[in-house]
């Protein structure tokens, strides 16, 4: 069995996962489906963004909109298999709440048209459970160093629950393997990814 594709980030590397994106089998329907997994601040969030911006009518929906408050990381995971992937495999609009960082509660319903390319963006959208409806899995990475800086540039707050957020992923990653099962693999830790991750990412 063939390895991940790895890509050294840069626009070059873009434009080919936009190419592997609108290239892979699509599901039952015509769907396609990009994850773009990775730890906080490995810039997941900036990469989706340049890769919606490559896929001619593709809709991005961010798992920071749904996972319901800073403990909520694996149940995140569950409303985007359940009430985002789910409903759009049948055709169906999204069936999940956002969730309300201000307030800490429940948001108003997650709203997103029908497309024939729908991208994932955040921590666990490559989780075991979501697999089945991708058609493209996307490990985003960087040194821990780099992305605990860049998501505390991003949001200071961020402080006080990194570590606390970092045992979530540490227990994602050990049951679920997404960077080993990912098809491809981009970095943008290297100094020639760095141009608009430092600030703009998650």
């Amino acid at each position: 069995m063939a390895g991940p594709l790895f890509l050294p980030g840069g626009p070059g590397s873009v434009d080919r996962l936009a190419h592997a994106a609108g290239a892979a089998e699509p599901l039952a329907g015509g769907l396609r489906v990009t994850a773009v997994d990775g730890r906080s601040g490995a810039g997941k969030t900036t990469l989706a963004a340049r890769l919606a911006a490559l896929v001619p009518g593709a809709v991005t929906v961010h798992l920071e909109d749904l996972y319901p408050g800073w403990d909520g990381l694996r149940a995140g995971v569950e409303l985007l298999v359940g009430g985002v992937l789910e409903p759009f495999v049948r055709g169906e609009p999204p069936q999940a709440r956002t969730w309300d960082w201000a307030r800490d509660e429940p948001g108003p319903p997650l709203a997103r048209p029908r497309t024939d390319h729908l991208i994932v963006e955040g921590v666990g959208c490559g989780s075991p459970a979501a697999r089945p409806f991708l058609t493209l899995l996307v490990w985003v990475r960087a040194p821990a160093a780099v992305r605990r800086s860049r998501a505390l540039a991003r949001d200071p707050g961020f402080a006080d629950h990194w570590e606390r957020w970092a045992r979530q992923e540490d227990r994602l990653d050990a049951a679920g393997g997404t960077a080993r099962a990912a098809g491809i693999v981009f970095d943008t830790g290297s100094p020639t990814a760095e141009d608009g991750y430092t600030r703009r990412n998650e």
